[in-house]
């Protein structure tokens, strides 16, 4: 019997976009999809939108507390083997996609996999050219190098894990893929599976908020990295080299 899925999709005046992201998730293929949607209280045809489907979903309305409250509250609803969360304003790629995770995730038994993304600007997909290194923990503390569009992870595994860290504002993806690395090995899979919208304006936005991103993956970094102090020094290290790009990019801007 094929694995269940849970896709959990958080939303908030998302009617511009939510249309695009319900489709891709109506056209898959796999049989047994359970759709969740988590609503911070919109008031823009969002929660019409949702209402209008043709289809069983559950809607947990009014939660409020931010993103990570509102994926952890989806979560707790969830009652698939395997969760994903697919945001408002991103979709999938193609119909298959959720059957070639479930065929993967069961034919070698691990707990989570991952995938890539492709970048949707301004209506158009542009491919990913970063080339991700082979998953390792070592590799992942050095930086995140996985989309959290294209992460597929067992529900048992993710509640083990406790699911989001609330305190976090930005890094709280990185924090949850560290945990996960520590409990077992993920599929990882080269090819892109979902479309990550990048709003003009918040291309990981702001060199402040940049900033602010980066410093908090360096304090989630930190919290995993033990404490050999050269691999603390190499830590630092790195970050330093981050930030001053992030300032010199600001400078020419």
């Amino acid at each position: 019997m094929a694995l269940t899925i849970s896709v959990i999709t958080c939303t908030w005046n998302s009617a511009a976009y939510l249309h695009e992201s319900v489709a891709s998730v109506l056209a898959q293929d796999h049989p047994d999809i359970e759709y969740i949607f988590v609503d911070g209280g919109s008031s823009d045809g969002t929660l019409e939108q949702i209402r209008a489907l043709q289809r069983p979903y559950r809607l947990l309305e009014n939660v409020r507390g931010g993103v990570s409250r509102a994926m952890n509250e989806g979560l707790h609803a969830a009652t698939g083997d395997v969760v994903a969360y697919l945001h408002s304003d991103d979709y999938y790629l193609h119909p298959q996609v959720l059957s070639t995770v479930a065929r993967l995730l069961e034919s070698s038994g691990r707990g989570w996999l991952f995938g890539r993304t492709k970048a949707l600007i301004d209506g158009k997909l542009y491919a990913d050219n970063y080339v991700a290194p082979r998953f390792s923990y070592r590799n992942l503390l050095r930086g995140n190098f996985i989309p959290h569009p294209a992460t597929f992870v067992r529900r048992e595994l993710m509640l083990r894990a406790g699911g989001f860290d609330t305190a976090l504002k930005y890094a709280m993806d990185y924090d949850l893929w560290l945990k996960l690395a520590k409990m077992g090995e993920p599929v990882q899979l080269d090819e892109p599976l979902a479309a990550f919208r990048e709003h003009e304006g918040s291309l990981s936005s702001s060199s402040r908020t940049r900033l602010a991103a980066m410093a908090e993956d360096f304090r989630v970094r930190l919290s995993y990295a033990g404490n050999n102090p050269l691999e603390r020094l190499a830590h630092y290290a790195r970050y330093f080299v981050r930030r001053r790009r992030v300032l010199q990019a600001k400078g020419h801007a």
